[in-house]
């Protein structure tokens, strides 16, 4: 917990200024205007009061302690300050000062000076070229943002000082309560991984809302990030990729995974809600500040109106939420005083005449129906509406039925519900502009839910050869070649109980026919290069051969071809396979992502990725249920269930296969890369088999350094 930080007891500031377009003098504006209760000690050369306060030309003339120093003097003085802080007993520091890392090398060796001096002295540091931190529990606004929102339980982070002074902006115009505001600029020092945890410990925030251009420390980002999870919702805005992104990659899933999808990977797996935008960031957490999590997805829509109405629920079916109708209990309570032109389903629509105790009479009855998980309520005003007075009804019927399931309002329109839409601020009733947005904040609610019910993670570790995969890669990594070819990697997927079909390499005509004759016809026959990736692109790829000419024939014309296409790659001769039986083809595969590790990725084959890009990620370890959502994560998934009269495939193989390759890559860091493409399933009952692979290692010896 970072408490001088956040709770100190003296604050220090250094740079503190007379004039009022001056950052140093708004600063010390702040924290006198905004309470702060204990010592504040400006520091100025040349005054010898600002705003009522006794100044010092130097922190060494105060003869207290302080807690934190807010440092805002010029970039070359910015050392010494730091070191007359730490001498006057600081704990904490906040650089607001700009022109350090985010100006060149000469700005990050200072930057990185000042670390240093932290370091040493014990010292935790917030930016530089930062905003500053408010806390409105603590009275302490030491930022120089001219707004302050009341308090409240959403706390904020932010890697953007001018993001938040438009969020204290427009949190202060709305009336949004918030908690702590960090705006953290180059974190030099702490990050974000800091403040989640510090947050995830403060009894006053309730949601934790972030907007980050990029993360530090990716592994320590998901084990604390989880951790403050399974406590409290945890938002985050995420723009920006990095430039390993945007690499070149060799292989299917290295070229569709991306930093971003790294991202929303790691976020999957630590509970952490993605916001699309900024107005979904607080969509979201006002949701969570404000309401219980709903028990399951069934939503019950209560509407004047037809057409937002009908809004609400094609954007609640959309986003995977459902539209269940009341029970028969629910449909003849509403049928007792509701007109006859009325909607009994779902949405219930109370139609336009209906006065603020019809509406609510409509809610006590859906808040009751134990069939309905949460409540979207959708006010046009008309004339009989009375939006104020339904608000104030909303919030009194919600208190009565002890606030059992989370209720969203979509009080539409302007002036005529300005008063109600600040009401329902005020009770705790978070509402959205449109019905689209109640609803995604309600998904957002449901999936964090869901993630909180899920079981305990249990990873299941397979038996496998190791010795035959340690050898494969040894002998790689002497002969220099990072990429292992079709022949290798299937050697190393069947150590990890791949079933791969029978096969061999020839490095002629009679010995491709030798190889078929004892493996049996039909085969496939291959090329075998590590210069040459997608065989196909080459010609390298022929299937159903069904005698010795067809294999004898095939072999002679393939060498002569790709020699004439690719005459400096190096060929080591065909590889001679077992033809398999036909089945769906599914991709399946990994990258490595700097920041969070092995990614795998999962995706049907053909025009699903090649064209569509249709396919989900997971950070491994995966565990046998969330190998199994990677499937569901697919739009195409109907298509393995048995969609349109395909036959249903095995499930259950590709997902134990995910297991499998997670287990691999977990094994072997220097895996960088891994493609089982295409991997050939069947129904059940019919082994799946690996039709084609490869793989990618580090730099050579770079893993055993």
């Amino acid at each position: 917990m970072l408490e001088t930080l956040l709770y100190p007891k003296a604050i220090a500031v250094i740079g503190a200024s007379r004039n009022p377009d001056k950052v140093g003098y708004a600063v010390l504006a702040n924290l006198v205007n905004n309470g702060f209760k204990g010592p504040i000690v400006p520091v100025n050369l040349d005054a010898d009061e600002i705003l009522g306060l006794k100044c010092y030309k130097s922190l060494g003339e105060y003869k207290d302690p302080i807690d934190l120093s807010i440092i805002m003097v010029g970039g070359k003085y910015v050392k010494d300050a730091l070191q007359s802080s730490i001498k006057a007993g600081a704990k904490s520091v906040i650089v607001i000062t700009a022109g350090f890392k985010e100006v060149g090398v000469a700005g990050a060796k200072a930057e990185q000076e000042l670390v240093e001096i932290c370091r040493a002295g014990g010292v935790r540091m917030v930016g530089p070229n930062c905003l500053g931190v408010l806390n409105t529990d603590h009275h302490m606004n030491a930022t120089f943002a001219p707004s302050v929102p009341p308090p409240g339980k959403i706390s904020v982070i932010s890697q953007s000082g001018a993001l938040c002074v438009a969020i204290l902006d427009w949190a202060a115009e709305q009336k949004l309560g918030l908690g702590k505001v960090i705006s953290f600029g180059n974190k030099a020092d702490l990050n974000e991984v800091d403040f989640i945890q510090t947050l995830a410990e403060d009894k006053e925030t309730k949601v934790i809302a972030g907007y980050l251009e990029s993360i530090k420390e990716g592994n320590k980002f998901l084990r604390i990030a989880e951790q403050a999870a399974a406590i409290k919702p945890v938002v985050i805005l995420k723009v920006g990729i990095t430039p390993a992104g945007a690499k070149a990659a060799s292989s299917h899933t290295g070229s569709l995974a991306g930093a971003d999808m790294a991202y929303g990977a790691a976020f999957k797996r630590a509970g952490v809600i993605r916001a699309e935008n900024f107005e979904a960031l607080f969509d979201y957490a006002t949701a969570f500040a404000m309401q219980p999590l709903p028990n399951g997805e069934r939503v019950a829509v209560i509407t004047n109106a037809g057409g937002p109405g009908i809004m609400a629920a094609d954007a609640a079916e959309s986003s995977g939420l459902k539209m269940v109708s009341p029970s028969k209990e629910s449909d003849a309570k509403l049928r007792a005083f509701m007109p006859a032109a009325g909607a009994f389903g779902n949405p219930i629509d109370v139609i336009g005449d209906a006065d603020p105790d019809r509406y609510v009479k409509a809610f006590e009855v859906m808040q009751d129906d134990e069939t309905i998980d949460a409540i979207v309520v959708v006010v046009t005003p008309q004339n009989m509406t009375k939006p104020l007075e339904l608000a104030e009804k909303l919030g009194a019927a919600s208190r009565r039925g002890g606030s059992k399931k989370p209720m969203l309002a979509v009080f539409m329109g302007g002036t005529e519900v300005a008063a109600a839409k600040e009401k329902l601020m005020a009770l705790g009733i978070p509402n959205y502009p449109s019905p689209d947005r109640a609803v995604t904040a309600l998904r957002a609610m449901c999936d964090y839910a869901a993630w909180k019910r899920r079981p305990a993670r249990m990873v299941t570790r397979f038996p496998v050869n190791r010795r035959r995969v340690d050898r494969i890669i040894n002998a790689q990594e002497r002969s220099g070649i990072t990429q292992i070819g079709e022949v290798e990697a299937k050697e190393i997927l069947r150590a990890y109980d791949f079933n791969v079909l029978g096969g061999q390499l020839a490095q002629n005509d009679d010995e491709a026919v030798e190889i078929a004759e004892r493996i049996g016809y039909p085969v496939v026959l291959k090329i075998s290069s590590p210069d040459i990736i997608h065989k196909s692109d080459f010609g390298g790829v022929r299937i159903n051969l069904a005698n010795a000419e067809q294999v004898r024939d095939a072999f002679d014309l393939m060498m002569l071809r790709i020699q004439k296409r690719a005459p400096k790659a190096y060929l080591r001769g065909g590889f001679v396979e077992k033809m398999g039986q036909r089945g769906r083809e599914v991709i399946l595969g990994m990258t490595r992502d700097p920041q969070f590790g092995p990614m795998l990725m999962f995706g049907l084959g053909g025009i699903f990725v090649e064209v569509m890009k249709d396919v989900t990620f997971h950070l491994a370890p995966i565990t046998a249920e969330e190998a199994m959502q990677m499937l569901k994560g697919t739009r195409s998934y109907a298509l393995l269930q048995g969609a349109r009269g395909q036959a249903p495939v095995d499930l259950e193989a590709i997902a134990g296969a995910l297991q499998r390759i997670s287990q691999l890559v977990t094994d072997y860091p220097e895996i960088m890369e891994l493609d089982i493409n295409p991997f050939i399933v069947g129904p059940v009952g019919v082994q799946a088999y690996v039709a084609d692979a490869r793989m990618t290692l580090s730099t050579v010896g770079k893993a055993h350094e």
